[in-house]
Formats: C-alpha cells, sequence, structure tokens
C-alpha cells in the first residue's frame, strides 16, 4: 500500500494506505477463499485498472500464475511498478483489449477470471467464456443485486456455455454494504464466434 500511496501516476483516488487496505485489498481478498479460485493454476484479471483484485490475488495464490490484463499501457505500467515494488513473483500485465486476448495465445488458457468493477455480468461473461477451460469459473464482483442485470447475465451465460450464476453475499470489510460475488462456471465450449471483435460486446451485449 505504501508503493500505492506514492505512485507518481495514481490510478486510484483512494491512495490512502488504511483505507486502501479496506476498499481495494480486503474487497479483493474476499474471494480468495472461494474453492473454484484456489483450485485455477492460472488466473486472468480482466480490466486490471489499479491492480485489484489481480495483485492482492497472485499474492494469496503464490501457486497460480496471475495476468493481469488491461488495454490502458498507461494501467499496465502502473501495475507493473506495483508488481516490482511488492516483489510479486506470479503476475504479469498484458497490454489488450481483452476480445484480443481471448481470440488468440489466451484463449482457455484459465482455469479462473476475475473482473470487479468492470462492465455489466452479460458482457462478462461475454469476455470471459473464450479465456476459460472447461470446467473454469468466472468470478465477478458486484454490489447492490439487481434482477434485470442477472436476467440478462443469465441468459448471455448460456450462449457462451457457461452456468447460471452463483450469488454469494460477502462483506470484504465492516462498513461494506450490498456487495455480492457471482460464480459461472464454464459447462461447454464457448462457440467460435466468440470473442465478437473489440467493442460490441459492450455495445451489444447478449442477452
Amino acid at each position: 500500500m505504501q508503493a500505492l500511496a506514492a505512485e507518481v501516476d495514481p490510478p486510484t483516488a483512494v491512495s490512502d494506505p488504511a483505507r486502501a487496505r479496506a476498499v481495494h485489498v480486503a474487497d479483493s481478498l474476499v474471494a480468495a477463499g472461494l474453492p473454484e479460485l484456489r483450485e485455477a493454476t492460472a488466473v486472468a484479471d480482466i480490466g486490471s485498472g489499479a491492480g485489484f483484485p489481480g495483485l492482492p490475488l497472485a499474492l494469496a495464490l503464490p501457486e497460480a500464475r496471475v495476468d493481469l490484463i488491461d488495454s490502458s499501457k498507461r494501467s499496465c505500467a502502473v501495475i507493473d511498478r506495483l508488481i516490482a515494488a511488492a516483489g510479486i513473483q506470479n503476475a504479469r500485465s498484458l497490454p489488450y483489449r481483452v476480445e484480443e486476448w481471448g481470440a488468440g495465445e489466451g484463449r482457455e488458457s484459465y482455469g479462473a477470471v476475475t473482473a470487479r468493477a468492470l462492465a455489466s455480468l452479460a458482457v462478462l461473461v461475454e469476455y470471459a467464456a473464450p479465456l476459460l477451460e472447461p470446467g473454469g469459473v468466472l468470478i465477478a464482483w458486484k454490489g447492490k443485486r439487481r434482477e434485470d442485470e442477472e436476467v440478462m447475465g443469465d441468459a448471455a451465460s448460456e450462449t457462451v456455455g457457461l452456468s447460471a450464476a452463483s450469488v454469494r453475499e460477502v462483506q470484504p470489510f465492516p462498513e461494506a454494504r450490498d456487495r455480492h460475488l457471482y460464480v459461472f462456471e464454464k459447462i461447454a465450449p464457448t462457440p467460435d464466434r466468440f470473442p465478437r471483435r473489440p467493442g460490441m460486446a459492450a455495445k451489444r451485449p447478449l442477452g
């Protein structure tokens, strides 16, 4: 957290170490105890931004390789500096659009995909499905439950080979409210037409 507070190009408005431990680190680590995540040997954190949840999870899961994927080279540069400052050996940044990575080297390469404060569930399942190996899981951090989003997310998940969501209420720090983890499992092959070209999932969500 000291490295984050001292960052010359701050990736987050929350730089106070004590506050960042709660809203970033504790919130990231709330998924670390999930068996589905602990069993993964390779994890893709998509839309990593400031490096959360990917960096705390890399520290919590030292046997797993954690790839932090973000299209912003600026964000990846910050992530690289934080990795160096913390001496993290099992994480790396990847400056790609998630659709590009999922269409190439990253396809079916991960036992788990994580996403925090990135997009709607329908968009997230489309991003994640091509990256996941059979039996792999998407874990999505969300706030207050929304029925319309859940309906669209479950419909989209069926299209791309994932299960309907298992929803788990969590409280990563004492003052946290309305926090949930959505877990989708890859139960069928993802059709070859996915991922669609960059931007299409957000522009025209499935479901």
